[in-house]
């Protein structure tokens, strides 16, 4: 299946946050510690503000973890987003949302059963739809630095095929 020994990564990338977005959460964990604390210096006000303060370093840490990679197994070629696997199989089109597309399909243009994977520091990304009559999900919506890349590993075996 999927972690078969044969199986070949063409595209990853992480949704990490870029480094000029940290200063702003670490002002903002620092704010908020110093206003829990306000200069009490018990045991239990140090340890909360403690914890405020790395609540949104670890926020922000857990939301860029999330990674996107197309992996082609002997058989298959596979949409990884975090913990979501969509087979090439099913899908229909793979359309690169520019910024004012990706802002609609995010807005506007979003389907109440699309399956949504965005961060608010990346601002493009791709549309996958569907073609599985098992499924609800009309399509996917991933955000991506290189929507273009990704499109290009997700569509070359089905441009092989149809050569």
């Amino acid at each position: 299946m999927v972690s078969d020994m044969r199986s070949r990564e063409r595209y990853a990338e992480r949704m990490a946050m870029p480094w000029l977005g940290w200063p702003a959460v670490i002002a903002c964990a620092v704010i908020a510690a110093a206003l829990s604390n306000m200069g009490d210096l018990r045991w239990w006000r140090v340890t909360a503000s403690v914890l405020i303060f790395a609540a949104p370093l670890v926020g922000a840490w857990w939301m860029g973890r999330v990674p996107v990679r197309v992996v082609e197994t002997d058989d298959e070629v596979w949409l990884h987003v975090d913990d979501a696997k969509l087979p090439m199989s099913v899908v229909s089109d793979v359309e690169v949302l520019d910024r004012t597309a990706y802002a609609d399909a995010l807005r506007v243009a979003l389907h109440p059963l699309a399956f949504v994977v965005q961060r608010p520091w990346i601002s493009r990304g791709v549309r996958i739809v569907l073609d599985d009559p098992q499924d609800p999900t009309p399509y996917w919506v991933v955000s991506s630095r290189n929507p273009e890349g990704l499109r290009e590993a997700l569509t070359a075996s089905r441009e092989r095929e149809a050569v």
